[in-house]
């Protein structure tokens, strides 16, 4: 399978496999086909299948695959290929999510077509297929919204991100026992422009204190292992130093770490060795932006306070590359940001769209 080239990533795998069950399962089920029979209109089908797919074929919530039984591996009769999801604002206000509010973004479009491409051709390399039946569309715009303009990255106002910073840091100062790991973590997350899955340990890395390392020039550099299992060396500011001794003299360690420092950046709430998964890492920053939401409310900011309902992990990492790139060098950023490409760093400019709005702010209805 296609996937396995991707299992050093664990987000990119479940993408792979969660398509290509969709595709496998519609293929036998629905069209009683072998997936190297597909044509061009099969895969066009299908798409627009998974675009209103079955209402019994849409469950509402994320289930495993299989469970055990018994002492037996067996199907779990709750899993469907497709899921009905609502936003946490939605969520906040005490909406529930049903079959009926299920729907594709055209980026999860962008993704079909993205990774049954890429399978086919395995399958082609692999003499199954005769065809990529994928790429013989033409029209995929169809399928998919387009977008003018510049592409909106989704981050913390400016207000919202001090107000972020001061609560931690005020419930840090107050529990640190509770909040000093929170601190440290929506430090890092926006400072080093972390992806949640580079700070959780996991089959591929673990986060250790030897990571953050000083060169010959008394620089110092953090070292991690990204996403496609990518090594990159991060410029660690003064600011996000302090940070990290702050984290390392809670924690009882020494100022900053030797390069034989084995202790892990994150270590369990409970037994040894480090944090794995990033299930707890999510909760902890979901805390801290509640958290954050009642300040804002209670000192009267309630669009601020609403918006940021929305905010996800992921949402700290733009925040933190959006405000960089305003006062460092492009390249810069998007080598400490592992982007692979500087038009991939350009979407977080905003100074144009800025001017723009600056340009028609007055302009008038009548003249």
């Amino acid at each position: 399978m296609c996937a396995r080239g991707h299992n050093g990533s664990y987000g990119t795998f479940n993408a792979y496999r969660r398509e290509v069950e969709r595709l496998l399962h519609w293929t036998w089920i629905i069209e009683k086909k072998s997936i190297k029979d597909l044509k061009r209109d099969d895969i066009e089908n299908f798409i627009n299948f998974c675009q209103k797919p079955p209402r019994e074929w849409i469950g509402l919530n994320r289930v495993l695959r299989f469970i055990e039984k018994e002492g037996a591996r067996i199907p779990n009769p709750e899993w469907r290929p497709f899921v009905a999801h609502i936003s946490k604002m939605k969520y906040r206000e005490g909406e529930t999510s049903s079959v009926d509010k299920y729907s594709l973004s055209s980026v999860s479009v962008k993704e079909i077509f993205s990774v049954l491409g890429s399978f086919y051709n395995f399958l082609l390399q692999e003499e199954y297929a005769t065809i990529n039946p994928v790429a013989l569309i033409r029209q995929k715009s169809k399928f998919v919204k387009k977008n003018q303009g510049k592409v909106k990255i989704r981050r913390l106002s400016d207000l919202q991100w001090q107000y972020l910073i001061e609560t931690v840091t005020q419930m840090a100062d107050a529990e640190p026992e509770i909040y000093e790991r929170s601190l440290f973590i929506i430090s890092s997350l926006y400072s080093m422009y972390l992806r949640i899955s580079e700070l959780a340990a996991s089959d591929r890395w673990a986060p250790l204190m030897k990571n953050f390392y000083k060169d010959n020039n008394n620089h110092w550099w953090f070292l991690v292992v990204g996403k496609g299992n990518k090594e990159r060396d991060i410029a660690v500011s003064n600011s996000m130093l302090a940070a990290l001794k702050r984290w390392r003299k809670y924690l009882g360690l020494s100022p900053l770490p030797s390069p034989s420092d084995n202790s892990p950046i994150l270590p369990r709430t409970k037994g040894i060795g480090p944090l794995a998964g990033t299930a707890y890492i999510r909760k902890i920053v979901q805390h801290c932006f509640d958290k954050t939401i009642d300040r804002l409310n209670q000192d009267g900011f309630k669009e601020d306070a609403e918006s940021l309902t929305g905010a996800t992990v992921h949402w700290l990492r733009h925040t933190g590359i959006s405000d960089d790139v305003k006062r460092r060098p492009r390249e810069h950023v998007r080598d400490d940001a592992g982007h692979s490409s500087s038009a991939t760093t350009d979407k977080y400019i905003d100074i144009q769209v800025q001017e723009r709005h600056k340009s028609a702010r007055d302009k008038p209805i009548s003249q």
